[in-house]
């Protein structure tokens, strides 16, 4: 069974839906039988590199707000990820472009380090308050992934992967995304913003009972505690 997930690296929603995800594939017994592949999106092309500009005077000029009614957004937000663990840095964080940390993705994907790299960009973002639309920035975070610096360094110097990021977001218009986080299960069902974990643990049967798959079974108690006998041998 495979997820796609259209997600944004400056979306907090995306961190929080991130983890409501995984917290399901955890409860649910066909969890080990899941591919989660993301996917780019955008949400703001326009957006420069890097900008003193904060998160919550952004989202009031995008939105139309005030600053306060902005920063009580961001409030909440900030509450929600708390249930998941997540420690949101509200007043370090400023907008970014996110295109370059899409298209490293791409390339983490081809080492098999993109959930990895997913997962670092995210926290550098909303917990450390980096600017991650800056080369010095995404440099050390693939690197401490396990990517190659002079591989990363020639990545970002040139258009690689550039088509690849394009392609996803050309593909997010053709399903029907209009905002992130957006999953797509199995490409029969989807599922748009940051739900419960139970929700989609819900939703993971279904597509897996509709596969055909078969639950994982759970081992309860410890399995060595009451010896078995095993190969023509008994443990005592």
């Amino acid at each position: 069974m495979k997820i796609e997930v259209w997600s944004d690296f400056v979306c907090p929603f995306c961190y929080i839906g991130k983890r409501r995800l995984e917290e399901a594939l955890k409860m649910s017994p066909y969890g080990d039988q899941v591919t989660v592949e993301y996917k780019a999106y955008e949400l703001d092309p326009t957006a420069p590199a890097s900008t003193d500009e904060k998160y919550h005077e952004s989202l009031a000029r995008k939105y139309g707000k005030s600053e306060e009614e902005a920063l009580g957004m961001m409030e909440n937000m900030a509450a929600q990820a708390k249930t998941v663990g997540l420690d949101y840095n509200l007043d370090a964080l400023t907008p970014a472009n996110t295109f370059k940390a899409h298209r490293l993705a791409k390339f983490a994907k081809t080492k098999g380090l993109d959930i990895e790299f997913t997962e670092r960009v995210l926290r550098a973002y909303f917990i450390e308050g980096q600017k991650i639309g800056l080369d010095e920035v995404l440099i050390p975070l693939a690197t401490e992934v396990g990517l190659d610096e002079a591989e990363v360094k020639e990545v970002l110097s040139s258009n690689a992967f550039e088509e690849e990021v394009r392609t996803d977001i050309a593909e997010a218009a053709q399903v029907g995304v209009r905002g992130v986080p957006f999953f797509v299960m199995d490409r029969k069902y989807a599922m748009s913003g940051g739900q419960p974990a139970e929700v989609f643990a819900q939703a993971i049967e279904k597509v897996a009972q509709e596969a055909g798959l078969q639950p994982t079974l759970q081992v309860l108690g410890d399995e060595d505690a009451g010896g078995m006998c095993a190969d023509g041998k008994c443990e005592i």
